[in-house]
């Protein structure tokens, strides 16, 4: 695990120990298949399961229960966008893709993509992450950015924080600021909260401080502070011994 997913380095002894127990909970209930001539071995199925069950480390309840098979293609994959038109008609187009997560029991993912994440754990973008939160995310019946709360009173102060950071994030694109998230997290909320999570736990000084009320409320979603813990162990967390050039 550490060796395939550098992060893990960064954990407690105690938190190490609680991710290996939710990787092999995660292997033994999830399906991997490989496409496009991909044979799947034991790198590729420990480092996906591993970086999935790090969004999970902290939270209650089962470990994603909706989800059962995940496709892992060796680099990126074509698929084609659908999108019906006012008028009644279709507009497919093939669009180029590393992963994608689906709401009925599956992930997609690219190999290269996923150790380009794995490798660099302070650059903000890690596509199993990006993915499993879209998992998450669609817990409630749909991808909306709004994931099942712990409580239902909390659904207040998330929407407002969220919905604010997201129109931040909107207006400082369309005045051409400079932005942490990034111009593909103001496609929708959903995208945004998978954006934020990859931040979340890659570059969490950095959202912290920038952030502060949206790191707050994916700190109380995850039930982690990395912020805290990179703080602590520089040279191991990722974002202390690289800090983000986002001002």
């Amino acid at each position: 695990m550490a060796r395939s997913v550098p992060y893990v380095r960064a954990l407690s002894p105690a938190d190490t120990r609680k991710l290996e127990g939710l990787t092999q909970i995660f292997l033994a209930e999830k399906r991997f298949e490989g496409c496009g001539g991909l044979q799947v071995t034991d790198e590729i199925r420990v480092t996906i399961a591993t970086q999935a069950c790090v969004l999970q480390l902290h939270r209650n309840g089962d470990c994603y229960p909706g989800l059962h098979r995940i496709l892992v293609y060796p680099h990126t994959y074509v698929a084609n966008n659908v999108r019906p038109q006012p008028d009644g008609t279709v507009v497919e187009w093939p669009q180029a893709r590393l992963g994608e997560s689906w709401t009925h029991g599956s992930i997609v993912l690219s190999w290269d993509a996923v150790l380009a994440g794995a490798a660099d754990i302070h650059d903000g973008h890690n596509t199993v992450l990006h993915e499993f939160a879209h998992q998450l995310d669609a817990e409630t019946g749909s991808a909306n950015g709004a994931p099942r709360l712990p409580m239902r009173s909390m659904y207040v102060a998330w929407a407002r924080v969220l919905g604010q950071a997201y129109q931040t994030l909107i207006d400082d694109l369309e005045h051409d600021h400079r932005t942490l998230l990034g111009e593909y997290a103001a496609t929708n909320p959903a995208e945004f909260f998978a954006v934020a999570t990859e931040n979340f736990f890659e570059r969490p000084i950095s959202l912290a401080r920038r952030r502060p009320a949206l790191y707050e409320q994916l700190a109380m979603f995850y039930n982690q502070d990395p912020a805290a813990s990179a703080r602590r162990n520089p040279r191991g967390g990722g974002e202390g011994a690289a800090p983000s050039p986002e001002v």
